[in-house]
Formats: C-alpha cells, structure tokens, sequence
C-alpha cells in the first residue's frame, strides 16, 4: 500500500523542523571579531569588537621589528668595518721589485704582503712613513664611522645581546691596530690600550682580544717572509742581546696561545674559533722557521 501524497500541511512541517545553521542564526558582528587591517598591516576604519588582547601583541610586534633592524644595521657596520680593513692591504707586484731576479723572489712572489704598511715598511721600532700613515689613517677613520654609527645599538645588554654580529669587525679592527702598534714598538698592544681606540660605548671582549691576536700572526708571518725576501735578514734583533727578532717574538706568542685554557669557554667565540685559528697559528709560524732554514742555507 502506498504512502499518502504529503499534504501542505505536512511540507510546512517538515520545513520549520529543520534547526539553522550556527553560522546562519548568528549576526556577522559576532562571526568576524578582532581588528580589520588592510595587507599593510594598517587599520581600517571600521573596527568591530576589538580584542582586549590586540594592543599587547601590537607591542610584540614592533619589539620584533626593531630587533630585526638593529641587528641588521649591526651586521652591516660589520661589514663595512671589515671591508675598510681590507682596503689597507694593497698586494704588490713582483715583477716591479728590484729583487725579481734574486733567487728569493718566489718567497715574495708565494708569500705576497698584504698590508700596505709592509710594502714599504722593512724594520721594526720606526715610524710609519707620512704617506702610508696617512692614507691609513683613512681607512681608520672609516671603520671609526662605522662603530659610532652603532654605538646606540650596543648600549647596555645589546652589547652581549648582539655581540657575535658585531665580533667579526672588531677582530678586523684589533688585527690592524695590533699589527701597527708592533711595527712601531715590537711589543704587543695590551686589551685596554686596544679598547681605548674604539669609540665610545663599542665593548673589546677579551674573547675578540686574543681572536684578533690569532689573526697578527698571519700579518707577522707575511712581514718577517717578505722582510727576508728583500733584505735577506728577519726582522727585528739588535735589542735584547741581540736575540730578539720577530721569530722570537712569533715562538714566544705560539707558547703562550698553546698553553691557553679555553675548555671552559663553551659556546663563547672564542671556545668556538680557537682551535681551527690555533692550526692557523701554527701554520704560520713554522712557515717563517722553514724559511729562515731556507736562507741560511
């Protein structure tokens, strides 16, 4: 037996039986809360029950913000700080040197100075010559520019807070004035004699101390080689008994970086960068003893 037809009555039923969707009962104020912005962040006229919480991430946001372009600016004066560095070293051409057709010109021609300091500069204790001062003292004031120009960035903890961007200039910066201060005096420029020639509110970390430290031994390798090489003697000596040359100097600065205890640097920079810097050392070192064995004999 079939079903009846379903009356009018029934359909209307039917209908108003059927429950409304939550999305459809609901007004459209209470379906999109919050603030309204536009893809640029910035508010649209027309807000609609703002969240009480809305003000505090807002806050976060523009801490994040101003981290992100302070620690940009901090990796850029690094930069610039490093490339000035390198603009002091000038490499020059053997073939216009007056020793090319000695047989130690390919020492000069291996082993190529770097600084512009040493393509003049033969012996220790002396003054830098008026030109080469000058044209350094450029390349100083530049990076001098650099570090005030973040000076405010590094006060207070954003001086650890963002010490390792800002690590690699300053060993730029200690391998120049540590190397200038041994041509003039042979002696090594102490921590706050280093730390007086930054600028004010620039931090020298002990760790960037001696990394920068590390680093002169590569420049002295290359003065004392290049030094023989053209003179046919090392550096140095006449002082001391008429012991000391820069090779005494570079045993004596190998002796004291091996007998250094950095198991409990951790993850400082220089826990990090001391033992592959300390091969280096190493290197550099015993590359100046083979070639006074090679000028002796």
């Amino acid at each position: 037996m079939e079903p009846p037809p379903p009356t009018e009555a029934m359909s209307e039923l039917f209908i108003t039986s059927i429950p409304q969707s939550k999305s459809e009962s609901e007004p459209m104020s209470e379906k999109m809360p919050g603030i309204k912005r536009d893809h640029d962040g910035v508010k649209k006229e027309k807000e609609v029950n703002a969240s009480p919480f809305m003000p505090m991430f807002e806050a976060f946001r523009d801490e994040l913000d101003e981290h992100h372009d302070r620690r940009e600016r901090i990796i850029k004066a690094s930069r610039d700080i490093t490339a000035a560095s390198k603009k002091m070293q000038v490499p020059p051409s053997p073939k216009h040197s007056k020793f090319s057709n000695q047989p130690t010109d390919f020492i000069q021609y291996i082993f190529s100075p770097k600084t512009v300091w040493k393509n003049r500069v033969r012996t220790l204790k002396s003054d830098i010559p008026p030109k080469i001062a000058s044209e350094t003292a450029e390349r100083y004031a530049a990076m001098q520019k650099q570090f005030s120009a973040i000076a405010p960035d590094l006060t207070g903890i954003n001086a650890w807070r963002y010490q390792r961007q800002i690590s690699g200039g300053i060993q730029e910066y200690m391998e120049a004035v540590s190397f200038e201060h041994y041509l003039k005096h042979q002696r090594l420029i102490t921590i706050s004699e280093a730390a007086g020639t930054l600028q004010g509110g620039i931090e020298l970390t002990g760790d960037d101390y001696v990394l920068g430290l590390f680093d002169l031994v590569g420049e002295l390798m290359r003065f004392a080689i290049t030094s023989m090489a053209t003179t046919g003697s090392l550096p140095g000596g006449g002082g001391d008994g008429g012991r000391r040359d820069i090779l005494v100097d570079l045993r004596e600065l190998r002796t004291c970086f091996q007998a250094l205890d950095t198991g409990s640097c951790g993850g400082t920079g220089l826990g990090k960068d001391v033992e592959k810097k300390m091969e280096v050392m190493k290197t550099c070192v015993e590359k100046v003893e083979s070639a006074v064995l090679w000028l002796d004999y």
